[in-house]
């Protein structure tokens, strides 16, 4: 059983901003294609919400931005942000660093809202995964450019420690706050490190 009962204020906080950082960066790669608002509102809302909605999905919950509008409404709002910025005050990787924030504070929330759900502990650590990387796999897909996940960054990886962080700490006892925000920092501290020193997982080589 889990220890946090959702929504706890730090996971919905998470939740929230998870949703605002991935809805940034769909927004900017609209921004990049040099796309109409429609397309920055939809690739937006695609980033956003994606990965939460495949959780859903998979966990049998109903699909939480159909019952509660305040998400796709943030997917909306950011993507009216990013449209009426100039474009120069978005850095040339502002892209990875939304997206590395937004995929540690969903990996986190994804699995707290599975253990809520009653999903064991594996289960539960994959569906923060996938709540964490999806989004940017649907806004990558759409914009037609090689996914993030098949780059040899440590992207996944980022999204299992801060899963897999918060689960063992609820299996441990830790409250809920300092286990969501210890997950958050080491897999956002994970996936800056690797954007900021271009650090990657070994490839395969093939037979040798």
């Amino acid at each position: 059983m889990n220890p946090y009962p959702l929504p706890p204020v730090t996971l919905t906080v998470l939740d929230m901003a998870g949703t605002a950082v991935f809805a940034v960066s769909g927004a900017l790669v609209a921004a990049r294609a040099r796309q109409t608002l429609v397309t920055f509102m939809f690739f937006a809302a695609a980033t956003g919400v994606g990965g939460g909605t495949l959780r859903d999905l998979l966990i049998g919950a109903p699909v939480f931005w159909m019952h509660d509008p305040t998400a796709i409404t943030i997917c909306l709002c950011m993507a009216l942000v990013v449209w009426w910025t100039p474009e120069r005050l978005w850095s040339a990787r502002a892209i990875d660093w939304f997206d590395g924030l937004g995929l540690a504070a969903y990996a986190v929330y994804g699995s707290a809202k599975a253990q809520s759900a009653g999903i064991p502990v594996v289960p539960a650590v994959l569906m923060g995964v996938t709540t964490g990387c999806m989004g940017g796999i649907f806004r990558d897909v759409l914009a037609g450019v090689p996914s993030i996940v098949i780059r040899p960054e440590l992207y996944v990886t980022a999204a299992a420690l801060a899963s897999g962080t918060f689960v063992v700490a609820s299996a441990l006892g830790l409250s809920a706050t300092p286990a969501a925000l210890l997950a958050f920092v080491l897999g956002f501290g994970l996936r800056a490190v690797a954007i900021s020193r271009h650090i990657s997982l070994p490839a395969y080589r093939g037979t040798r």
